[in-house]
């Protein structure tokens, strides 16, 4: 049998073992914390390692049951297909626009109809606070550029005797966490078209730029957009993710290697962000979800310091 951690796998740059090792710790650990984000009241049903995969009987397992208030009137959300038993959802495939589909392939749907988390338990059923049932999908744009001294010159780390990296990292309003700016991609969206709005938005603060502004970081943004390489596609140890909803994504590593293009434009933090800052890639980030896992895979394609 194939390891779990082959189920990330579907585009890399990377020999498959090594991609293994570095993803195999996202399983469930974030989407396991109890209580549920900010809902203190909302506690899962603890899940031991040993519970989480579906495969594994365990008739004792009761999650409890939550979703915010707020997706009942969310344009962006499902209905409640528990409750509105005649609307049915096209799972593990396109849905008029919106892709259901998940990178791990097909994932189950259960006896309740609703489809199932396909990394297993996670101790809470519904969706949470995430829109779709099945996966929501966003993209993740890793902006980076080499840390470099007074004269220009890159900085080595004395240790690894390796260049240090620096990431466009955003202060997350909800968590107050440093993570990757990304967002959701919306219904009958490019990809490509999601990494440079929200980049815009959450990094520059693209709102409230003036007309010239806006339109020189733009153009600096699709210099360095149009050569990007993706790092990783699949699951993301979300602490949003429930037993029937949870986050996909695509990360795309966008790099400034002189520091003249985007990596030059001034970051401010506007949208869904509150901070928003240049930061030394390292083995000691801590980063919202399963960023810091991502940004690994970054440094080891550039050969920098980790």
């Amino acid at each position: 049998m194939l390891p779990a951690c082959t189920l990330f796998v579907e585009q890399l740059l990377y020999p498959q073992s090594q991609f293994c090792r570095i993803m195999s710790v996202l399983i469930h650990i974030r989407a396991r914390e109890s209580p549920y984000g900010r809902e203190k009241s909302i506690v899962r049903f603890p899940v031991p390692d040993e519970k989480v995969p579906w495969s594994l009987s365990w008739s004792e397992y009761k999650p409890p049951f939550f979703e915010m208030a707020k997706l009942a009137s969310a344009t962006y959300a499902d209905p409640n297909i528990l409750v509105n038993k005649d609307i049915a959802l096209k799972f593990n495939q396109l849905d008029g626009e919106l892709d259901r589909t998940s990178f791990h392939g097909l994932y189950q749907i259960g006896s309740d109809g609703l489809p199932l988390n396909p990394m297993g338990r996670t101790g809470l059923s519904g969706r949470g606070a995430l829109g779709r049932w099945g996966p929501n999908h966003a993209a993740d744009p890793i902006v980076t550029r080499w840390k470099r001294d007074t004269s220009g010159a890159k900085v080595v780390d004395g240790n690894s005797n390796k260049p240090i990296l620096e990431m466009a990292a955003i202060m997350r309003g909800d968590t107050r966490e440093w993570a990757i700016p990304g967002g959701m991609v919306d219904a009958g969206e490019d990809v490509s078209v999601t990494l440079k709005r929200e980049f815009m938005e959450e990094a520059l603060d693209s709102h409230n730029m003036n007309p010239d502004e806006k339109k020189q970081a733009q153009e600096r943004q699709n210099q360095l957009f149009s050569n990007g390489i993706k790092v990783y596609a699949g699951y993301v140890d979300d602490p949003r993710n429930t037993d029937n909803a949870w986050m996909e994504t695509v990360a795309m590593n966008f790099h400034d290697e002189s520091g003249e293009g985007l990596g030059k434009v001034p970051l401010t933090g506007g949208d869904d962000a509150v901070a928003v800052k240049w930061t030394e890639i390292n083995s000691n980030l801590k980063l919202y979800a399963s960023h810091k896992n991502m940004i690994q895979l970054v440094a080891q394609r550039l050969n920098a310091h980790w």
